[in-house]
């Protein structure tokens, strides 16, 4: 849904509903045909409904099952049990078609909204919204019932909508319609009290805001004031970070309704958000919540036998390697992402560690689309090409900001709200961050090309401005110098000219960096071949607004080595020199 992170597919958020104790007492449901269990599901009992439900809930974890079940019309047969008399069946016909909708991919998740699963779920997701009556429990149910009924059926259902709305444009369409923005806030506002349940409409609210802007003006005061109070709640954990991290994308999705004259306050603060999750340290996080899960199961088994105290230490979750997909015995094995929720509450250090990596994911991915996402106008363009070379030169270099072209990379706002927070400090080290562009250039696709040269330019700018930076900034001139010359498509190239214009624009670690990595010789000897590439491959390869964009590096590229020669001829470079 955004510019530089399309749609994808979340590897099975698995919901776990009803499945272990159901399962236990009963045949392996893997036994049952699709067709026994689906003609269960019609069963006078609501009980049997249940367990057919939480049987078809374990079997589509698999893929190799979703088919059988998709030719007996699952869904038709499970979407009416979602508004069912009985709660636990509600719960785990939600769980089911939620595995369903994980499992099936884009295809099976168009196909339901096709066969109309948004008018139960959007029915369900109101009800839950505004209570449900606890009359409904069976009297048997009242008295065992050990959790909220409806705050768990929310869960589940919000789950399930998330994972249709990232695939289908069709269900997004039917969220704004039916108001659903209400009932999801509503669940946001749980944080107090389940911070699950909020992550989990925090997670839907995020990829529903993505690219819709026909969602813009159901948010009012009201709910503006819901996601901000939110972002600023005080807890600390873990989750209530990611939960936070979550809500701070969904206000940069919704940026648009924010007055221009706070924008710069909004910004700041969403990237303070950022700065607070990516400057815990998760390596030393993970060490810390290992030994606390080893002091708590000491504490649970003291009275136990040294057998059982072994088989205990077997079931650790945070193994001696870190291995944080280990399962214990016992237990389904879950998906990849978005697991901790679904855990059993004894492995809580395992969830606060998934927490923390998925926030910081999180946070990555935002950065990047805030810094690759402000195309700039027609207007800066032009107002770029009619300027004065000699005006153009005194803004660019002698304002201190150290970017050559931050008009063009990245708005005013968002540019002082990364300096600010120092957040390419933040990110991950130089160091690791050079590792991951170079991975990144492997690609084939040329739009995360530009990404990655974007956010080493954004990077090294900052760097220059420090102490002690000029080794790192020889590396990331060394490797953008690399990419300018060496990539096959011209648009990177010249995002790659672009990084050099910025990270080495000020600052006396960049002068020496420069001088070092000799890098107006090379801009020199590289300018002819530039211009020569852009004369036999700029027709007919690349868009008018490419061209545009092109000519202009080629432009700048003339300037900045204008700049860099003066630079050479001064007192301090020829003493360096």
């Amino acid at each position: 849904m955004g510019k530089t992170r399309g749609r994808r597919f979340r590897q099975i958020p698995f919901s776990p509903t009803g499945l272990e104790q159901r399962c236990d007492e009963e045949d392996d449901p893997d036994e049952e045909p699709a067709a026994e269990l689906l003609e269960k599901v019609q069963h006078p009992s609501a009980e049997v409904r249940e367990y057919a439900c939480a049987s078809i809930s374990k079997l589509l974890q698999e893929q190799q099952a979703i088919p059988a079940f998709l030719q007996r019309d699952v869904v038709r047969c499970l979407g009416p049990l979602l508004m069912d008399y009985s709660l636990a069946v509600r719960e785990t016909a939600a769980g089911a078609l939620r595995n369903l909708s994980a499992c099936g991919g884009f295809e099976v998740c168009d196909d339901m909204v096709s066969k109309d699963i948004m008018t139960p779920l959007v029915a369900l997701l109101k009800e839950c919204s505004t209570g449900l009556d606890a009359n409904q429990l069976s009297p048997e149910k009242r008295i065992e019932m050990d959790k909220n009924y409806i705050e768990d059926i929310a869960n589940e259902a919000i789950n399930l909508l998330w994972n249709v709305c990232e695939c289908s444009s069709t269900a997004v369409h039917i969220f704004n319609k039916e108001g659903c923005l209400e009932a999801v806030l509503l669940y946001m506002k749980r944080f107090s009290t389940n911070v699950d349940l909020a992550i989990s409409a925090a997670n839907c609210l995020q990829a529903v805001t993505e690219d819709n802007p026909d969602l813009l003006s159901s948010f009012n005061a009201s709910s503006q004031q819901v996601l901000e109070t939110v972002m600023l709640c005080p807890e600390s954990t873990m989750k209530h970070i990611l939960l936070k991290t979550l809500t701070a994308g969904i206000i940069w999705n919704i940026k648009g309704t924010v007055p221009p004259g706070s924008l710069g306050s909004m910004i700041n603060a969403i990237l303070k958000i950022f700065s607070e999750s990516l400057a815990i340290d998760a390596g030393e996080t993970i060490i810390r919540m290992k030994e606390a899960e080893k002091s708590r199961l000491k504490l649970a088994v003291e009275g136990a036998t040294e057998e059982n105290m072994s088989d205990v230490t077997e079931n650790c979750v945070l193994s001696e390697d870190y291995d944080l997909e280990e399962i214990p015995k016992g237990k389904v094995k879950k998906g990849e992402n978005d697991i901790f929720d679904f855990l059993p509450p004894d492995q809580r250090e395992l969830k606060e560690v998934t927490a923390l990596l998925m926030a910081q994911q999180t946070a990555l991915e935002i950065i990047v689309n805030m810094c690759c996402s402000e195309d700039p106008s027609d207007d800066e363009w032009e107002e770029l090409s009619s300027s004065d070379e000699s005006d153009f030169m005194e803004n660019s270099y002698s304002d201190g900001s150290g970017l050559l072209m931050s008009p063009l990379c990245l708005s005013d706002e968002v540019n002082s709200a990364f300096l600010n927070n120092l957040i390419p400090k933040k990110c991950v080290t130089p160091e690791q961050l050079l590792t991951l562009c170079e991975a990144g250039m492997d690609s084939s696709n040329a739009s995360v090309k530009v990404n990655i040269v974007s956010i080493l330019g954004i990077s090294g700018s900052i760097l220059a401005k420090g102490q002690d930076t000029a080794e790192m900034l020889k590396v990331i001139g060394k490797f953008l110098l690399e990419v300018a010359m060496k990539e096959s498509s011209l648009v990177v190239a010249g995002e790659a000219l672009d990084a050099l214009f910025d990270v080495f624009a000020d600052g006396k670690e960049a002068e020496k960096a420069a001088v070092e990595i000799r890098l107006l010789p090379s801009l020199k000897e590289f300018q002819p071949v530039f211009k020569m590439r852009m004369r036999k491959e700029g027709k007919g390869k690349y868009s008018t607004d490419q061209l545009c964009v092109l000519d202009n590096v080629k432009m700048n590229l003339r300037r900045f080595i204008a700049y860099q020669e003066t630079l050479g001829k001064s007192p301090t470079c020829s003493k360096e020199l």
